[in-house]
């Protein structure tokens, strides 16, 4: 099934670990290892706060101080300014004491990002996205085509579902994870939801009680953002902390059948969708029906790992 992208709980937990270690902190150095933004010059800018929307995370910087001493040659507007990082596929932000480690090399390629302040360094990763915008204005045309975040304080699990009920056919599994509907869920979340609620991932959305559906999928995703390692079992055990994902092959938690696999959503965007057939009856059309062996059993099939925390 290939390699598992970080969802909300992990974009959450990483946003807040950069904002204790640079929100209120003058940047003492920084370097976007990026095409289009080598030459962007952020030293000298204080960073106002990191926060999460969805699987996006925006570190956002006040505006330069005409007072300060700067860039002869300044390289990026004066204005307020927000970077926005997606971690992709393996993306990951670390943080560390600043005398911990020594400035990443120019050699390193995975080394997309760094942000410096006098006590901590933020060191992004493999990236699979960067960008430097004015925050008004420019927040908005990164991330305005998203729908709400289902983790963000204030969300309405009753007004976000008339979003996912506008095309009444489609299959709930898909709609869940088409981030134009609802921000934050991926294929685990998707999974270890629909699970509790009982409804197979291929069920029309028409036919599901959306707003309990979103509700456990936020309640599984803040709960996720504050574990270490997140589970949705309670059972923080390797190959023990989710009910269906990742389990094909092996008995579901719940009742004892097995755990299937097979692929949601439309043909250039197939994800791969965890289900028991037995707790979750309803269709199954891009199942095969064939025997599936333990995920994992394939030696080709990588895990993804989850973004550690701080690292002195």
């Amino acid at each position: 099934m290939g390699a598992v992208m970080p969802e909300g709980d992990t974009v959450l937990r990483t946003a807040r670990r950069l904002h204790q270690a640079l929100a209120g902190r003058e940047l003492v150095r920084a370097e976007l290892r990026w095409p289009s933004l080598g030459e962007a010059d952020l030293a000298g800018r204080t960073v106002t706060e990191v926060a999460a929307y969805g699987k996006h995370i925006l570190t956002r910087i006040a505006a330069a101080d005409p007072a300060a001493p700067g860039p002869r040659r300044p390289t990026v507007p004066a204005v307020p300014l927000t970077l926005r990082s997606h971690l992709r596929m393996e993306g990951r932000w670390y943080v560390h004491a600043r005398d911990a480690e020594p400035w990443p090399s120019p050699g390193r390629a995975s080394v997309r990002a760094v942000l410096g302040g006098a006590q901590w360094t933020a060191v992004g990763t493999w990236l699979g996205l960067l960008d430097l915008v004015p925050t008004e204005g420019g927040e908005r045309e990164l991330i305005g085509h998203l729908g709400p975040d289902i983790m963000a304080d204030g969300f309405d699990p009753q007004v976000a579902a008339d979003r996912l009920l506008v095309v009444p056919e489609r299959e709930v599994g898909a709609v869940l994870l088409d981030q134009t509907t609802v921000a934050g869920i991926g294929t685990m979340y998707m999974a270890e939801a629909l699970f509790v609620q009982k409804v197979s991932p291929w069920t029309p959305v028409a036919e599901v009680d959306v707003p309990a559906l979103l509700a456990t999928a936020r309640r599984q995703l803040l709960r996720g953002a504050a574990q270490a390692v997140p589970s949705t079992t309670g059972n923080p055990r390797r190959g023990m902390q989710t009910f269906v994902h990742g389990r094909s092959g092996r008995p579901c938690q719940r009742c004892g059948g097995t755990v299937r696999v097979a692929e949601i959503g439309p043909v250039d965007k197939r994800r791969p969708a965890f289900y028991c057939p037995a707790c979750q009856p309803g269709p199954t059309p891009t199942d095969s029906g064939r025997p599936q062996k333990p995920l994992g059993a394939n030696p080709a099939y990588r895990e993804f790992r989850r973004p550690n925390g701080y690292r002195r």
